[in-house]
């Protein structure tokens, strides 16, 4: 059988067996992957905590029949220790891989990848609100796998904004002739938000107001519930941003 290498973002780990753990992955090269790291949870394991979620690595698998085995792992980014020692971190970070985890293998791309590394990278040294990060993660998530929500036009007519309602299952922000009766109205703040956080403008990110931050935050988190097919149970953990937080 052969082996290969790739870098990998750990995603999640199950128990197996006494010693033993089945690792999910999102790789650069080969999409998601499921391997056995045999021996993993014994004290002399030489790749134990290169294995762990939030772990960055690059691995050598064996490919096996039905999973594939862990041969080696080397750190490639520790980042860990710094995401769990801080609850607003890990929380995000536990809904940035579980939403990972959702993509379909033909959406696990490098780009995809590279993605999931930079956010768990920036949240492991605080550059940015972890809660802001999540959610530019998560729009450029979905954008990726072909989500992307309208932020200027409306999303189902094609009208030229600016617009001022939110609407989750027809695609982002529509016009008011398409919004349905109840459909929740957004400022122009906050509008103007969500397209900085697609775009990664970090200084205006940074720069906005708590309102408009939470108000964001909420309609991500709708967007992003409606077109995964399970949702992320983990959003519920996350702690919204607050009045005066800035």
């Amino acid at each position: 059988m052969p082996t290969y290498r790739d870098e990998v973002v750990v995603l999640r780990t199950h128990k197996l067996g006494e010693a033993d753990r089945i690792v999910t992955m999102l790789s650069r090269r080969h999409g998601k992957l499921r391997a056995v790291a045999k021996g993993v949870r014994r004290t002399s394991s030489r790749f134990g905590a290169r294995l762990e979620p939030f772990m960055v690595a690059d691995v050598q698998l064996y490919q096996g029949r039905s999973l594939d085995i862990v041969q080696q792992a080397e750190s490639l980014g520790s980042y860990g220790a710094e995401i769990v020692a801080h609850y607003d971190r890990y929380t995000s970070a536990h809904a940035m891989v579980e939403a990972a985890d959702r993509l379909n293998e033909a959406e696990a791309t490098p780009q995809q990848y590279l993605l999931l590394v930079g956010g768990l990278r920036a949240l492991s040294r605080g550059e940015h609100a972890s809660r802001s990060v999540l959610d530019s993660y998560l729009l450029r998530a979905m954008a990726l796998s072909g989500w992307a929500p309208g932020l200027g036009e409306c999303a189902r007519c094609g009208r030229s904004g600016p617009h001022d309602t939110f609407v989750a299952q027809q695609g982002g922000i529509i016009c008011r002739d398409c919004a349905p009766t109840g459909a929740a109205r957004v400022d122009a703040a906050t509008v103007s938000l969500l397209q900085s956080l697609m775009a990664g403008e970090w200084d205006l990110v940074d720069a906005a107001s708590a309102g408009s931050t939470a108000a964001a935050s909420g309609l991500i988190a709708a967007y992003a519930q409606w077109h995964l097919e399970r949702g992320i149970r983990s959003l519920s953990h996350v702690s919204a941003p607050q009045e005066g937080s800035r």
